[in-house]
């Protein structure tokens, strides 16, 4: 299945933009927060944050948005 463009320029600037942020808290996170702790929670949350922040980047670039694919309309 091709991914089709479905977002227009201002929204692969958002996607980018809180991509960009979610990848600098995941790893701050990781190395301040769960790199000494041991914690399964901190790890896991550490991990979800970096890993949707790639996530939203990976979107902006390829112009596509997961929810616009379901069917859903997104304000932007």
């Amino acid at each position: 299945m091709a991914l089709t463009c479905n977002i227009d320029a201002k929204g692969k600037f958002v996607r980018l933009i809180y991509g960009i942020i979610l990848v600098a808290a995941g790893a701050s996170l990781i190395y301040f927060w769960a790199l000494h702790s041991g914690s399964t929670l901190r790890w896991t949350v550490s991990l979800l944050c970096l890993l949707g922040g790639a996530f939203a980047v990976f979107e902006a670039r390829a112009g596509w948005c997961v929810v616009r694919a379901m069917g859903m309309k997104t304000p932007m």
